[in-house]
């Protein structure tokens, strides 16, 4: 936590914020770091003009401030059913750099909403797709370190309930609530918009629906500095072939299909020719909608993703 209050929230877009905060911004208002001056102009707040330099020059002048705004962070996350895929450790090993989606998502979502809340930035929570769970739901504005166990309950909350009885295994698509698909919930989400700032989407981007109309719904909204954060674990990136062969059952848990596949390595090549194909569809998507889009390994810690990955794409800073 100490570590995160060094950062501070970063967008390639600039604006303004509601309300006084710790990100500077190109408005020109109050505060205790001075800028420039400027000539007096019958209006001004004669608390701003500089007696000094008028008892110098005989002439008024408006003292500059620069002027410091909150930055709103909202964090919209996918709780849908292949969430729950991953690497769960077995019993005795450490979680760290071992864990499903939806656990990683929940990780790395805590770290940025306790980094905006330690600058006073405004952070707003969206959960969509969650088992029995109709349409989104939402934690309205939180701001300052206060707020840290609201936000973390919320997500332990929101994530698991309907989890616990059911198990991560065997959730189907019926489950969801009608509206909690990626492409609604994206698209009520960006209808609902309150503010402008940073939208950060935690997701492994596997709808059957696909993920086309909820993107292009946020582009289209605007006011959003968007970074669509792909996750997925090591076993969906590079499947081991000596792990699973021969004839298996796999069962889809978006939709409930099941499918009979022999499984060889030469099958094991075109399944990763396919995932190379989609994350670039999905990349240049986003970039042509000027989305910032990012695959996100649940294998790698979140001290990591933080203060280099997403340090590095310029999220942070």
């Amino acid at each position: 936590m100490a570590r995160l209050e060094r950062l501070d929230l970063r967008s390639r877009r600039m604006f303004p914020g509601k309300l006084q905060g710790e990100r500077r911004s190109k408005q020109r208002g109050q505060s205790v770091e001075f800028e420039d001056f400027r000539n007096y102009v019958p209006g001004d707040d004669l608390r701003h003009i500089d007696w000094n330099v008028y008892a110098r020059l005989d002439k008024l002048f408006i003292k500059i401030f620069q002027e410091e705004q909150d930055m709103a962070l909202h964090l919209a996350i996918d709780a849908s059913a292949s969430m729950d895929a991953g690497d769960t450790p077995s019993v005795g090993e450490t979680q760290r750099g071992s864990s499903t989606k939806l656990e990683h998502s929940a990780r790395l979502a805590m770290a940025l909403g306790y980094l905006a809340l330690a600058k006073q930035n405004r952070v707003t929570v969206s959960v969509f797709g969650a088992p029995g769970v109709a349409g989104v739901e939402r934690l309205p504005d939180l701001r300052g370190r206060r707020s840290a166990h609201r936000l973390g309950g919320f997500l332990m909350d929101a994530l698991w309930r309907g989890r616990e009885s059911s198990g991560t295994a065997g959730v189907r698509a019926h489950d969801v609530g009608e509206g909690g698909g990626f492409n609604d919930a994206l698209s009520l989400i960006a209808k609902m918009r309150v503010g402008t700032g940073v939208f950060v989407v935690l997701s492994d981007f596997m709808d059957p629906k696909g993920y086309e109309r909820g993107l292009r719904s946020l582009a289209t909204a605007g006011g959003y500095d968007t970074y669509c954060l792909q996750v997925l674990s090591p076993t969906e990136l590079e499947p081991d072939p000596q792990a699973i062969s021969g004839d298996v059952r796999l069962l889809d848990a978006e939709t409930g299909r099941a499918a009979e596949v022999t499984v060889t390595s030469e099958v094991v090549k075109r399944y990763k020719q396919r995932l190379t194909e989609y994350l670039t569809t999905l990349g240049e998507f986003c970039q042509a909608r000027e989305m910032m889009h990012a695959v996100v390994r649940t294998d790698t810690p979140i001290e990591t993703l933080v203060f280099e990955t997403l340090r590095r794409r310029g999220m942070v800073g």
